[in-house]
């Protein structure tokens, strides 16, 4: 089973794949210019709950702001 959620919501060592950008198209070019597209598997590094949120993404450490990260849906998945 799967569910969809916002990057911020997710902890530590948790992963998914991209599934909407909800951001406009400015928002959407500039994270898929650093490998966040819809489909891209990402996995949570750091997610304090402050701060920004570290992401693996395309074998790549991402920092995100955490008004960015809410705005990635990610279907997570179980297992």
């Amino acid at each position: 089973m799967s569910t969809l959620k916002p990057v911020t919501d997710l902890r530590p060592g948790a992963r998914g794949v991209v599934h909407n950008l909800r951001g406009g198209r400015e928002f959407a070019s500039r994270v898929a210019s650093m490998g966040l597209t819809i489909g891209a598997e990402i996995a949570i590094i750091r997610n304090s709950g402050r701060g920004p949120i570290i992401i693996d993404v395309r074998d790549t450490r991402l920092a995100l702001g955490r008004g960015e990260a809410i705005k990635i849906q990610v279907e997570v998945r179980d297992g």
